[in-house]
Order: C-alpha cells, then sequence, then structure tokens
C-alpha cells in the first residue's frame, strides 16, 4: 500500500514553516524529519507513524485511534501509529504533528 499523498500533503501544510525539515521515504511512507530526526510519516500502512517521548507512550496510547508501532513482532516504545479516523479534521491532524515535531526537535540534530 502506498502513502496518503492527502494526508502527507496535510502534513507539509503544518509544517511547511518549521526550520529544519526535510522529507524522505522511509518505513514505506514518506518521513518528515526535524534536524535530520523522523518526527512524523504519512505512513504506507495507512494513517500517521509518529515519534514521541517514549515516557509518554501509555498515556498517548489511550488517546482514541491511537496504536502501539510494531516492528518485526516488537512493540516500539517512542513510536505510534493514529489511524486515518483520528486525523480527519485539522485539529486532530495539529495535535499528534504538534506531537512528533516537538519531540524530534527535542533530540540532538543529526
Amino acid at each position: 500500500m502506498a502513502y496518503d499523498e492527502q494526508l502527507a500533503d496535510r502534513i507539509r501544510e503544518l509544517i511547511l514553516t518549521e526550520p529544519g525539515v526535510t522529507e524522505k521515504s522511509m518505513f514505506g511512507g514518506l518521513a518528515f524529519l526535524v534536524n535530520g530526526n523522523m518526527s512524523v510519516s504519512a505512513s504506507g500502512q495507512g494513517g500517521l507513524l509518529l515519534r514521541v517521548d517514549p515516557s509518554e507512550t501509555d498515556e498517548l496510547l489511550s488517546q482514541p485511534h491511537a496504536h502501539p508501532f510494531e516492528m518485526r513482532g516488537r512493540l516500539m516504545r517512542g513510536w505510534l501509529r493514529v489511524d486515518a479516523e483520528g486525523l480527519r479534521t485539522k485539529r486532530q491532524l495539529e495535535h499528534w504533528v504538534a506531537r512528533g515535531v516537538g519531540y524530534a526537535r527535542s533530540l540532538p540534530g543529526k
């Protein structure tokens, strides 16, 4: 499955003015990196993949449409998937994009 190009455009619109943002194909989707750190991605599996503070993973998983990110059978703390249903409005998408961008910005640049 290819990533949702409309979702990628919506993300792009939200972070257009953010300094240090680049785009890169990753995990079968289109990722948006901040100073070289992945922040959010229009996932090739649908919806959004984002990076968050690992200590906030459990709290964020209690929010609607949020799920753990699993890689090779292993749950990855600090990474979440958000279903497309949880990204329908600009406000919903802004919430998750701000989380991902904020965490990526807190990391040392690459």
